[in-house]
């Protein structure tokens, strides 16, 4: 992938246009909008427990494998790049980037499946849903706001970077389910965020910089790990002759540097890949700004039909031989046991909560308590998720 310098596009979201903040504040005269969007999450305490939240593997499991930290880096990096090269907003695509895994559970995937059923009786539970709560409410740090107060350029890419929440151009996904209440809420009452539009490009960016990290990266920690074997990889397209020709261009290579040479040229093809393909798209539709290219009805920023099918092979193998490996299947059902023990705990005794947790509660088992419980276990680390069932459970256990 060649990248070369900077050079914005019309069809940038660009900071000096941003539609501003919930509260109106003084900006800084040294950042753009979108620079201080990114400062403020970067600073954030959710962002910090990042660290100790799984990606796949359970945090203690070894110190190598990938958190949701050091995910959300490798996003933002391949994003920031991919910015780059097609003339967007790097640091509103960053932010966006850095944001969009706040939101989850202890224990990666396996958590929030574990808290959304849980949550089932009081509206269920959506990691995108709750990364818009911290952004808009559970940060307390200032003085004038909860919340961070981003750009509605920043909040807008972290609600719809997969796409449309409502209309034609919702996935699925997003159709089989009510829009969460949160959000909602949001929208009527405070700011629209078009929710039946595409995101600005930068989002768009992020979403498949998401994709492209999470997919060879879990490679590279699916096979440091054992779960399955380069030879496993021959059948997958593209990763398969990648690794072939890395092998016969070095052979003999050590494992390691063979791993890591393969998964740094997937990334590269398949960045580039997106650049070309979303060239040909923006040279096609010729949006003459971010507002444009948002009311085309579909997504700029893709994947060309061939790579998109490479994708999908990929997360097919991933799917059936690392995130259902019976390894991975016995860490999981402990998490979800763990979250679902805290849960039903904390709903029918809340008074088991800290003081300023027990304080936002009403009775037990309400909706309002299930929130509480639900925002307090989502904000746990894997590490302090355990500590605390051992503490609740363990009759033995003399910690406080």
């Amino acid at each position: 992938m060649v990248v070369s310098p900077q050079v914005v596009q019309p069809y940038a979201t660009r900071p000096e246009e941003s539609r501003g903040r919930l509260v109106s504040e003084p900006e800084s005269p040294g950042r753009s909008v979108f620079q201080r969007d990114r400062d403020r999450i970067i600073h954030s305490a959710a962002f910090r427990r990042l660290k100790h939240k799984t990606q796949v593997f359970v945090e203690h499991e070894g110190d190598y494998y990938r958190t949701r930290l050091t995910h959300s880096i490798e996003v933002a990096q391949i994003a920031r790049s991919i910015s780059r090269a097609l003339g967007l907003d790097e640091d509103l695509a960053e932010a966006v980037a850095l944001a969009h895994d706040l939101g989850h559970t202890p224990f990666g995937h396996a958590g929030e499946e574990a808290l959304d059923g849980c949550m089932a009786p009081f509206g269920g539970f959506d990691h995108n849903e709750q990364t818009f709560r911290i952004l808009t409410q559970l940060e307390r740090r200032y003085a004038a706001f909860d919340g961070l107060n981003l750009t509605w350029e920043c909040l807008e890419g972290v609600v719809k970077h997969n796409g449309p929440l409502l209309g034609g151009g919702a996935d699925a996904k997003a159709k089989a389910k009510p829009l969460p209440p949160t959000i909602a809420d949001y929208v009527a009452g405070q700011q629209d965020l078009e929710l039946e539009t595409w995101p600005g490009p930068e989002a768009q960016v992020a979403a498949l910089a998401d994709d492209i990290a999470y997919n060879n990266h879990d490679i590279d920690d699916g096979l440091r790990a054992g779960l399955f074997a380069i030879e496993d990889l021959a059948e997958v397209p593209l990763v398969g002759p990648v690794f072939a020709e890395v092998a016969a261009r070095y052979p003999g290579l050590e494992s390691a540097r063979l791993i890591h040479e393969s998964v740094r040229r997937l990334i590269d093809l398949m960045a580039t890949d997106l650049i070309e393909e979303t060239r040909r798209r923006l040279a096609e539709a010729k949006p003459g700004s971010a507002a444009e290219l948002r009311g085309l009805g579909r997504a700029m920023v893709s994947f060309s039909p061939a790579m998109g099918e490479n994708d999908r092979a990929l997360k097919t193998f991933l799917f059936n031989r690392m995130y259902r490996h019976y390894k991975v299947n016995r860490m999981t059902n402990k998490a979800r046991r763990v979250v679902q023990d805290l849960f039903e705990l904390y709903v029918s005794q809340p008074d088991c909560l800290p003081t300023e947790w027990h304080e936002q509660t009403n009775d037990p088992e309400t909706p309002l308590t299930a929130r509480v419980v639900a925002d307090y276990i989502a904000g746990m680390t894997d590490r302090f998720a355990l500590d605390e069932h051992r503490r609740l459970f363990d009759p033995y256990d003399r910690s406080r």
